[in-house]
């Protein structure tokens, strides 16, 4: 019940922004047009380590307006990932493999209306992701409000290394409006809501869980993971940004997401921007997420086939993590630039403690089901640069 109330709310909502939207268009016409953002290029290399798992690679963004109302973009994304995480060691051998990403988009822009439409490929060895997505964002009453409401569709293909046999279908269907407005010259909020509804094969074809069995000398047994074949979630996100005299600015955001899976989640992150001279700017930013675990979870079940639907996955458990971040970007000098255009190079590094309340390391030498639990902490790093002309 509390799913389809969730869905008939963000049904609700789109339907009031789609007529306040209407209203913004018709207001609009009396208003000067707004215009698409300047054209530019990025260069991006990104890094996460922790856990037993390592992900790096680079990414390469660009995007140009063909006129004064249509610009296009372009995006494509390498990484390599190794692991050899608790998950992987406990029943399997650690793994590496590349994923290769890439996106096209264009945006049409009339009069204080934007419209984007973009397609996207994700491959790897054994899954294939191929996505659509349409958002319409309008600016309305004196570009004190923003409206936004968008739709996205994708298709997968689930593959399992070593089993020529093994192929699954999953779709997801994502929903999602949005609205921001301008208090005063300091202090902006918005809201934004989503609502996602997933089926088909939904979990990983490697991951098993763990049961009791007093027949083996271990005493403990593997089956593979059984999730149910739809998911439908919901989450809202509050935001907040007050920018102080001296150039500052501090940033809250709040999000509460809920699903048909039974799990609620927590997230609150808190930013401040602090610039020095003209050309550097120092971010901070702490983030607390807690989540409840999935109804079908748990980290040892009685026996085999103990229920209909088993899951091991420590994203599903009941868990929290605490990030503190760093970021600095630096504005390039005209003299520098590549010719005279605006440029900027920032980095940005996380520093991410995971802890999981309900979940045990199996590697560690202790009694079954009286392991230690799990946590590990990861690294996060993301190196920028931006070219606009």
């Amino acid at each position: 019940m509390a799913v389809i109330n969730s869905t008939k709310l963000i049904l609700d909502l789109v339907s009031c922004l789609v007529l306040y939207l209407i209203i913004g268009l018709l207001f609009s016409l009396l208003t000067q047009a707004a215009v698409l953002e300047e054209d530019r290029a990025d260069v991006l290399y990104h890094s996460y380590d922790g856990g037993g798992m390592k992900i790096d690679g680079p990414a390469i963004l660009l995007r140009k307006k063909a006129s004064e109302s249509v610009a296009l973009s372009a995006y494509y994304y390498v990484d390599t990932i190794s692991s050899a995480s608790v998950d992987v060691m406990s029943t399997a051998s650690p793994y590496s493999e590349d994923r290769q990403e890439g996106q096209l988009g264009i945006e049409y822009l009339h009069e204080k209306t934007i419209m984007a439409f973009s397609v996207r490929q994700s491959d790897e060895d054994d899954y294939l992701a191929k996505s659509v997505n349409f958002n319409v964002s309008h600016d309305t009453f004196g570009d004190l409000t923003n409206l936004n409401i968008g739709f996205a569709f994708s298709d997968n293909e689930i593959k399992r290394n070593g089993d020529e046999l093994f192929e699954e279908q999953s779709q997801q269907y994502r929903i999602r409006a949005g609205i921001s407005q301008i208090l005063t010259k300091n202090l902006s909020i918005a809201l934004n809501i989503e609502s996602v509804a997933d089926e088909g094969y939904l979990n990983n074809p490697y991951r098993t869980v763990r049961y009791i069995d007093s027949s083996v000398p271990a005493g403990v047994g593997y089956q593979s993971e059984v999730y149910p074949n739809t998911r439908n979630s919901f989450s809202t996100k509050l935001s907040a940004s007050y920018y102080l005299p001296y150039r500052a600015a501090l940033f809250l955001h709040y999000r509460y997401f809920s699903d048909s899976w039974q799990i609620d989640a927590n997230d609150i992150e808190l930013s401040y921007r602090h610039p020095f001279g003209k050309t550097v700017e120092l971010e901070l930013k702490v983030r607390y997420y807690q989540q409840s675990q999935a109804s079908f979870y748990s980290d040892l079940f009685p026996y085999q086939d103990a229920q209909n639907f088993l899951a091991r996955d420590k994203e599903l458990s009941d868990f929290d993590d605490l990030t503190l971040g760093l970021g600095v970007t630096y504005l390039i000098p005209k003299q520098f630039s590549i010719s005279d255009w605006r440029s900027e190079a920032s980095i940005q590094w996380d520093y991410i403690t995971f802890n999981y309340n309900n979940f045990r390391d199996p590697t560690e030498e202790a009694a079954l089901g009286e392991e230690p639990l799990y946590g590990f902490s990861a690294h996060v790093i993301r190196a920028f640069f931006s070219v606009y002309f």
